[in-house]
């Protein structure tokens, strides 16, 4: 057992990813990693990041940390059990809504890649994301607050503006001067469910937390490196 090797922590961060893998791999990965870890370091506080996709809610609304949380895909049914685990243990349950930053940012990269396509015949959905760096930010703010304070708690980790997709790209395309994508029937994705609904941060922000990155918008104008890290955006004009 890791209790062996190493001392007890003041706190863990279980911040993994399943590599895209399946419900076998977020079963290891996630339910498997918690129990171990309680099982390790039962005294350690523990800081869990979940998704956003623990979510159902598919109609617009506003969501929060007491909305019901009631998944359809298995991945999603997996990180649930794996919250269920960490708040049973008085851990604080972290969930990241799409996660973005330099070298990982899908809009603008369709954008420079040639592929991306607004959803026509739809009803706009909103997206929701957080930049890298606050995510990162987040749980540090919520490892520094009194015990007592985050644990058993479930936060959402998201930016300040839930754009509808069209704004997205929109505003994208005009700020790198690209044009703004075709409207194209929405395509089924079987890797990631479609999504429409918009997560409130409330809960977080009310402990003293602000993104540096309000929206992706203003990450593109004042992260230097957002841009870089892809394609030379004048390939655009």
């Amino acid at each position: 057992m890791l209790s062996q090797k190493i001392p007890s922590p003041s706190a863990i961060v279980h911040c993994a990813s399943s590599n895209r893998g399946g419900a076998d791999a977020y079963h290891d990965v996630y339910l498997c990693g918690v129990r171990n870890l309680i099982d390790s370091f039962p005294d350690s506080p523990l800081f869990f990041t979940s998704s956003t996709s623990v979510y159902a809610q598919n109609d617009g609304s506003l969501v929060n940390e007491d909305s019901p949380a009631e998944p359809m895909r298995e991945t999603s049914q997996i990180l649930r059990k794996a919250e269920e685990v960490v708040l049973a243990h008085d851990g604080t349950v972290l969930r990241l809504s799409g996660i973005y930053g330099p070298g990982r940012c899908l809009y603008l990269q369709r954008l420079l890649d040639d592929t991306a396509s607004i959803e026509a015949g739809t009803e706009p959905r909103f997206l929701n994301q957080i930049h890298r760096d606050d995510a990162a930010a987040a749980i540090a703010h919520l490892m520094q607050q009194a015990p007592d304070k985050v644990r058993g708690q479930i936060y959402n980790v998201t930016d300040q503006h839930s754009p509808t997709q069209r704004e997205c790209y929109v505003s994208i395309a005009k700020f790198i001067a690209c044009p703004t994508p075709p409207e194209l029937p929405a395509k089924e994705n079987k890797k990631r469910a479609r999504t429409h609904r918009r997560i409130s941060n409330q809960k977080l922000t009310r402990t003293g937390w602000q993104p540096t990155y309000p929206t992706l918008l203003d990450a593109l104008k004042t992260d230097p490196d957002l841009i870089s890290s892809f394609a030379d955006p004048s390939d655009c004009e």
